[in-house]
């Protein structure tokens, strides 16, 4: 009985095709090839995460916000709950100017923002620290104290790079409103007004964003500019090779 299950069940296989390989002259066996596990993603960094747990990635050009970062972590500062950069390597027709809350990690303000007459036209592409070139400067502020002048609520910046903006109080560059600075202007002209060299705001949004910002933040001006990063004191010290393009090296 037992040959004849036996026999039984050698037929099946058989039938199914089964069998051992057999190598033929100079074959050698199929082997299994080993796959390779995959390797984890590196782990960000601690500006990597507060820029994905603020949700600007369709908002704000990395390589803005970590050399803001670099200033941030490096630079003095009353209030370090409050971050302001502007992103001038935007055109004015877009919101360039962005105001960060880093204890809460929220995005306070994102609103259009006025550059230098003499920086170009819808788009900034020179800077001056010079007295009466009615261009923008690149680089770090610290807010100062609020006034009332010809432009109305207005607030004082300290220009804190040497040669690059410390002449700020002397040139009066102030954050302040202008009816020059809205989606209308825009519409009507295809780019926005310009200031003498401030950070001009739409009329609605100068005091709610002075009011958060007074008094000892810090603002950042960036423009994707190639000479900024090697001039710059601020970011030299802190960086193993501040000409390399941070973005590329995230």
């Amino acid at each position: 009985m037992n040959k004849l299950l036996l026999v039984i069940l050698f037929a099946v296989v058989a039938s199914l095709g089964f069998h051992p390989f057999q190598a033929k002259n100079g074959e050698t066996p199929p082997k299994f090839e080993q796959i390779d596990s995959v390797s984890p993603s590196p782990e960000l960094s601690e500006t990597q995460k507060l820029f994905d747990s603020l949700h600007l990635g369709s908002l704000l050009n990395y390589e803005a916000f970590e050399q803001a970062m670099v200033g941030y972590r490096a630079l003095p500062a009353k209030n370090k709950d409050i971050l302001t950069v502007i992103d001038f390597s935007l055109p004015s027709t877009e919101k360039r100017m962005y105001v960060l809350d880093l204890q809460n990690k929220k995005l306070l303000f994102h609103t259009l923002v006025a550059h230098g007459r003499n920086s170009g036209g819808k788009y900034a592409t020179k800077f001056s620290n010079k007295e009466g070139s009615l261009q923008s400067s690149l680089g770090f502020y610290l807010t100062d104290a609020t006034y009332q002048g010809g432009n109305g609520y207005s607030l004082r910046l300290a220009g804190l790079e040497p040669g690059i903006n410390d002449q700020a109080m002397a040139r009066a560059v102030v954050i302040h409103g202008a009816d020059y600075c809205s989606e209308n202007v825009i519409r009507a002209t295809g780019r926005l007004g310009r200031s003498y060299g401030c950070p001009a705001l739409p009329r609605e949004l100068n005091k709610p964003i002075i009011d958060v910002i007074k008094n000892g933040s810090l603002l950042f001006v960036y423009a994707g500019d190639n000479e900024y990063p090697t001039n710059s004191k601020v970011l030299k010290n802190n960086l193993d090779n501040p000409s390399e393009t941070l973005l590329a090296r995230r």
